[in-house]
């Protein structure tokens, strides 16, 4: 079982089932799948990004086969997203908050698990951010679509940070779980701020509007 404190566990499990409803729901707009495909695609949303976390600090079996309430709440978003899609895609932005609290707590249990595995500060806030986005990239490239982390979408940015707040409170020997919070707190502020006011990480210069720039002389 999970020796997150409590409040850090609840919101670690709450994620891990939007992660799954959504990357079902992603799975089920993308491509046309059976049940099976739907389940699979939500579980390796929920779980993928701590299974690479956990192989890559060589912490086997991975944490999340470990304890029965991962799988089963990965699964169960899964099988929603399959069963009641339709219907879901009303409560999307419901769904987007709780999936902005799983990126969140993903973000730092992944740093603080890395810092504990004796990893240092920069391999730490790396993996903080693929605990909170591999599950997702690992499901986008199955459906062939480019992955979430990757576009302008402020989605990576929010989990580095969450990332480096946990690193950093570590480091100072502040760590606990109010810390914890606090981390994952402005991370999801991040996040959702940058859903409501439709903020975008920079793009090369290139791939911007002209803004109507007048042609010259030829």
């Amino acid at each position: 079982m999970s020796s997150e404190p409590g409040p850090l566990l609840a919101l670690d499990l709450t994620g891990t089932f939007a992660f799954g409803l959504n990357g079902a729901l992603t799975a089920v707009r993308a491509a046309r799948l059976d049940v099976v495909g739907v389940v699979v695609l939500g579980m390796i949303t929920a779980l993928g990004g701590g299974f690479v976390r956990d192989v890559l600090i060589d912490s086997l079996p991975p944490a999340t086969l470990l304890d029965w309430r991962y799988y089963t709440l990965a699964a169960a978003g899964g099988l929603i997203a399959f069963a009641l899609s339709r219907h879901l895609r009303r409560l999307e932005p419901a769904i987007t908050v709780l999936d902005a609290v799983g990126l969140s707590t993903f973000a730092v249990i992944g740093a603080s698990k890395a810092l504990d595995a004796g990893l240092g500060v920069a391999p730490a806030m790396l993996l903080g951010v693929v605990t909170a986005v591999g599950g997702g990239t690992i499901r986008d490239t199955l459906v062939r679509q480019v992955p979430t982390v990757l576009r302008s979408d402020l989605y990576a940015i929010p989990a580095l940070v969450g990332a480096a707040l946990t690193v950093a409170a570590i480091e100072a020997g502040l760590y606990g779980l109010p810390a914890a919070l606090a981390a994952a707190t402005v991370c999801f502020l991040i996040r959702v701020l940058g859903l409501r006011l439709r903020l975008n990480a920079p793009e090369p210069p290139e791939t911007r509007p002209s803004g109507g720039r007048k042609r010259g002389r030829e």
